[in-house]
């Protein structure tokens, strides 16, 4: 297995160009967490011409509600959420300069279309493992929608978060890619 690649985040289209389906990524610097609510109240404030909680260029959203810290820990358990629940916000999220997203499952071909003609990169993190992902999370804050609870807009300063390239900025689909390769090998 390949060595994973070392990501410093908020990233650059350079940085993402460099990756490609499938590769191995250790993330580190700063990520937000957004599900569901966070995202629709952010595209209204971008299509209401309102300023941002934070700066979207470059930025890595993290499909995450992340729980309470428990006592002597920065976080509770920051496991993905399922990515297609984003994915009707997503194109004008990405249009607004989000370049990299975290979450886990398939995206619509409509988002797959949108993280290429954006030049960004969608990421999956090992659900069921919020717990241990806790871990490599150094600092956390609310930086919007505190109404929300767990869903508020979270800030993350991240070292060696593990991470798998699923799509890519040129339309590449690792899940695609692993379905095709084991329907061939089926007799």
């Amino acid at each position: 297995m390949s060595e994973a690649k070392r990501v410093c985040a908020p990233v650059s289209e350079s940085d993402l160009c460099g990756l490609v389906a499938g590769d191995r990524v250790l993330l580190s610097g700063v990520i937000y967490t957004a599900r569901d609510a966070a995202h629709a109240r952010l595209v209204e404030l971008i299509r209401q011409g309102k300023k941002l909680p934070f700066e979207l260029d470059g930025q890595v959203l993290y499909y995450a509600g992340p729980t309470p810290a428990p006592p002597g820990r920065v976080i509770g358990s920051v496991g993905p959420t399922t990515a297609s629940r984003m994915d009707p916000y997503t194109p004008e999220i990405l249009k607004a300069g989000i370049k990299g997203m975290i979450g886990k499952g398939e995206r619509s071909p409509e988002v797959v279309d949108a993280i290429a003609k954006y030049r960004a990169v969608y990421f999956a993190a090992t659900g069921g493992a919020g717990a241990l992902l806790a871990k490599r999370v150094l600092s956390c804050q609310i930086v919007a929608f505190e109404d929300l609870g767990c869903e508020a807009i979270h800030k993350l300063e991240v070292a060696d978060f593990p991470l798998i390239v699923i799509n890519d900025c040129f339309g590449n689909d690792f899940y695609r890619q692993i379905r095709s390769k084991y329907e061939m090998d089926l007799p």
